[in-house]
């Protein structure tokens, strides 16, 4: 379970390469393969890769052959392609910006480990009742939840968020955590070979599993040492897992537009074609 570098020559990768970043993913593909169980699972999250161009890059799926190669010999397989959203992020001005990153699940063999019922969410609906058939008028959602489905919401960890660190690509603990539940078993061991800050081991922790991870920067194995020790104390601080995304009231000063602003409409109120500007659209507004 782990997050590679996307060759953007972060502080912790040397840009190189697409051909030789794709050679050294193989590598270490490889081996995670080699020591995963039967039954076991292997999670690969990545964002995009952008060229000298500015061009980008979809890694997930030039990713998807080096895993694919191993589907003869070790029975791997591709069971979900998941994808995590947030809100906030890098504000592009020639491009529309980047809000998500992609998790390629796969399995070692089609006997695996899968656990719904601790990572099911809230139902959308929960008072909806069957409206034919033997069950008609009873409840028809799962009393413990939903399945979360394939797009996850989780907010991302940036400068004030309680996670933290001087990592400069760090993810929220919510996100493997929701992994290690479902795909794993307590006193399972969670590898993590592009360890960073820790936040895998962490989560792997914090739910009664074994983790072991490395990494080429001593300071990342450092603080992920440190986290990984206050998470068996019950002393690190992290945000609650399953609390809502925080939606500041539309009165607020944080949301409330100053003059001079496109949209200071009020709520309900939308431009009738986006883009141009109200004197010019062919529709009121209010239409």
């Amino acid at each position: 379970m782990t997050s590679p570098p996307y060759n953007l020559g972060k502080a912790y990768e040397r840009r190189e390469s697409l051909e030789d970043y794709l050679a050294s993913q193989r590598q270490a593909i490889a081996e995670c393969v080699r020591v995963t169980r039967s039954g076991g699972s292997i999670c690969w999250q990545v964002g995009p890769h952008i060229d000298n161009h500015g061009q980008v890059i979809p890694l997930d799926l030039l990713l998807y052959p080096l895993f694919a190669a191993h589907q003869k010999s070790d029975a791997l397989r591709l069971r979900n392609r998941i994808v995590w959203q947030y809100a906030h992020g890098l504000h592009c001005i020639r491009r529309f910006s980047g809000r998500y990153e992609v998790i390629l699940w796969f399995t070692k063999g089609d006997d695996y480990v899968f656990h719904l019922d601790p990572v099911r969410v809230p139902q959308k609906y929960p008072g909806k009742r069957s409206y034919k058939g033997s069950k008609r008028g009873a409840y028809s959602g799962n009393p413990l939840g939903k399945n979360p489905g394939d797009v996850w919401d989780f907010p991302s960890v940036k400068s004030s968020h309680v996670e933290k660190t001087i990592h400069p690509c760090q993810f929220p603990v919510e996100l493997p955590a929701r992994l290690v539940l479902a795909l794993s078993n307590a006193g399972d061991l969670i590898l993590d070979p592009f360890l960073g800050s820790g936040t895998t081991a962490v989560a792997a922790v914090l739910h009664g599993r074994r983790a072991a991870g490395s990494d080429v920067i001593k300071e990342y194995v450092d603080i992920a040492r440190k986290r990984v020790i206050h998470a068996a104390r019950g002393t690190l601080r992290i945000r609650p897992l399953g609390r809502e995304i925080i939606l500041y009231s539309p009165n607020s000063d944080l949301t409330t537009p100053p003059p001079g602003f496109r949209f200071p409409r009020s709520p309900g109120d939308q431009l009738a074609c986006p883009g141009i500007p109200d004197s010019q659209s062919p529709v009121p507004a209010h239409a």
